[in-house]
């Protein structure tokens, strides 16, 4: 199943995101650790395009639990830099 999970960062969460984006980033590229494949993601930007607020995933995932236990394994979970996180089913029509 698709889950999408739109997560928000803090107000002042731009410096601690910076921080931990490597170990992010390398997060991200090892798909063992639980059963999701990332379709696709990046960051949520501000309206002028540049910078960053937030984190957009969608995943397939054998279900919502695994979805969110790839949510909070996340590096910048565990920084604190998510002020909200939803997670959402997806029934993909297009793309």
């Amino acid at each position: 199943m698709l889950f999408a999970i739109h997560a928000l960062d803090k107000a002042d969460a731009l410096p601690v995101r910076l921080a931990n984006y490597d170990a992010h980033k390398a997060y991200l590229e090892d798909s063992t650790r639980l059963p999701v494949t990332i379709v696709m993601s990046g960051p949520l930007v501000s309206d002028d395009g540049a910078t960053m607020i937030g984190s957009l995933f969608l995943v397939e995932a054998p279900g919502r639990a695994e979805a969110e236990a790839f949510n909070r394994a996340d590096p910048f979970a565990a920084a604190g830099i998510w002020e909200r996180v939803t997670i959402t089913g997806f029934f993909r029509r297009k793309g």
